[in-house]
């Protein structure tokens, strides 16, 4: 696979092996999200368009990185167990659910950027951000859990016949 071409390096093989286990991936992945909400350099990113960009690149890149324990698609990088699956995405969503909680009860527009941006729907610009947070938290924290779920039923059908979370399910597990 393409993976195995690009970890064919050594020191690069053990750099990827060490990103994409649970904690570090998590990290990886949360203490970027976590800080381009920051109000200064959420802020900053909206008005130089070169950082907005590298504000979505950090996102993309590290949401990568962060689902590789779930979904490796090679056994190079190995996904996690199945409980480590879940207690992954259940930590996951804590802080995720922080922000998000943050930002929908803020009583002030954190980001002066969209107080000045044309109004859709007639709602306030603190309004706005409300639903953007509230959006980032419910629909956001509910993704994990589906994807527990999924961990779960993948789990309990591979129980007792020795399949590790690098195997695909057998179809005839979901009749």
């Amino acid at each position: 696979s393409m993976v195995e071409v690009v970890l064919r390096p050594a020191w690069l093989r053990r750099a990827a092996e060490w990103i994409t286990r649970p904690i570090p991936a998590a990290l990886v992945f949360l203490v970027p999200i976590t800080a381009w909400h920051v109000p200064r350099f959420y802020e900053a990113a909206m008005r130089n368009h070169d950082l907005h960009i590298a504000q979505h690149l950090t996102f993309l890149v590290t949401s990568v990185v962060m689902w590789w324990p779930i979904l490796s698609p090679t056994p190079i990088l190995r996904r996690a167990s199945y409980p480590a699956q879940m207690l992954y995405l259940f930590l996951l969503g804590i802080p995720m659910s922080i922000v998000g909680a943050l930002i929908t009860l803020s009583g002030t527009v954190l980001f002066p950027f969209y107080a000045d941006a044309p109004r859709l729907f007639g709602l306030t610009p603190l309004a706005d951000q409300q639903l953007g947070g509230l959006i980032m938290w419910v629909p956001g924290g509910l993704l994990f859990w589906v994807v527990m779920t999924v961990v779960w039923f993948r789990w309990s059908a591979h129980e007792g016949e020795g399949e590790s979370a690098d195997r695909d399910v057998p179809v005839g597990a979901y009749r």
